[in-house]
């Protein structure tokens, strides 16, 4: 699913200093209300193995979820987001 935004940021002065995070794709460092969150996982597409690990693969595979934080560019490349037009 491609999320859209537009280009402009609305930060004001009563949200004090932001904090920075490094882009998961480039390493960037950019302030976090910039970056567009992700939520990367393993999934297991072969049927055999899904059948061996039952259920307890699947609770598995939720405790392998982290979140990537990507900054504008990496997002724009990688076809996270497009901008409105």
């Amino acid at each position: 699913m491609v999320r859209f935004y537009k280009r402009g940021w609305h930060h004001t002065k009563a949200r004090g200093k932001e904090s920075t995070v490094f882009c998961g794709f480039c390493g960037k460092k950019v302030p976090k209300y910039k970056t567009f969150p992700i939520v990367r996982g393993l999934r297991i597409s072969d049927p055999l193995l899904r059948r061996q690990f039952g259920s307890v693969g699947r609770m598995g595979l939720s405790l392998l979820q982290s979140k990537v934080y990507a900054c504008p560019a990496c997002a724009r490349h990688r076809n996270i987001v497009r901008r409105k037009r």
